[in-house]
């Protein structure tokens, strides 16, 4: 019996044609939630950007910054895997010689940009968000960073975190640019960390993704279903490949299992 749902939000609850939620979609939330199956959503998206995305949808709580932080809908603290300081340091140091290479640091609920350049603004122009604000790199030295998301390719990743990010590991959706987490940190972690907090079986555990960031938890819920539109390894990894997110997918599969 499944009893907890984790759904990613990009591609997968939201469109990315029209940058909203299917109603198919909001229907089978509210009816999954009515049969007492709890809901959640699990994100890349920091949390100011994940409330934005998801509107006025109730849940039963959150896995955002690619598992790195975990809370209730009441906002009680479920997990924190914070970035260590020395990788912070060593980063702060690494810009100073590639200042041409923006990075993202997600504190708090707060969030800013060491610069701005045409792949940050591709990025927000395709989820639809606003750039935050800019600020110097220094400015993360002393703050609980939980994420970092540097706009750099695949091809720099052996630099990057064999020398500078030693204890983070990249968590990538789109070839612009990485999420960044402390190492062992990831959606399945998340998903592990919130099943204990509720008492639930990972067997009785789904799973909804479309992105590379997801490859993790539809490998590791008790069931993985990757959209129609998702990556070929994406679906490789899953248990079932629904239709896309603008062709009812989630409704869909959830009708194949036989939960709605």
């Amino acid at each position: 019996m499944v009893k907890a749902i984790f759904f990613d939000i990009d591609g997968t609850l939201v469109s990315f044609k029209t940058h909203t939620i299917p109603e198919s979609t909001r229907k089978a939330l509210a009816a999954l939630r009515e049969k007492g199956i709890k809901v959640f959503i699990s994100t890349g998206r920091p949390k100011v950007l994940m409330m934005k995305a998801v509107g006025d949808l109730p849940f039963d709580g959150y896995i955002t910054l690619n598992g790195s932080y975990c809370f209730t809908a009441d906002d009680i603290d479920i997990y924190k895997g914070r970035i260590p300081e020395e990788d912070i340091e060593r980063l702060i140091q690494y810009h100073k010689q590639r200042p041409d290479i923006p990075f993202v640091f997600v504190h708090d609920d707060t969030w800013f940009i060491t610069g701005v350049n045409e792949a940050v603004q591709q990025v927000a122009d395709l989820i639809k968000i606003t750039v935050p604000p800019v600020c110097p790199i220094e400015e993360a030295r002393g703050k609980e960073i939980m994420q970092i998301m540097g706009y750099f390719k695949q091809d720099e990743d052996l630099e990057v975190f064999s020398h500078v990010l030693k204890h983070c590991e990249p968590m990538r959706w789109y070839p612009l640019f990485a999420d960044i987490i402390a190492r062992g940190n990831s959606k399945s972690h998340g998903i592990d960390k919130v099943i204990e907090y509720y008492g639930i079986d990972l067997k009785d555990t789904m799973a909804f993704g479309d992105g590379g960031n997801d490859i993790p938890m539809l490998r590791h819920a008790g069931i993985g279903v990757a959209m129609g539109n998702a990556a070929p390894e994406v679906q490789n990894a899953a248990n079932y490949v629904t239709t896309s997110v603008d062709e009812d997918g989630i409704l869909n599969a959830l009708k194949h299992f036989g939960i709605l």
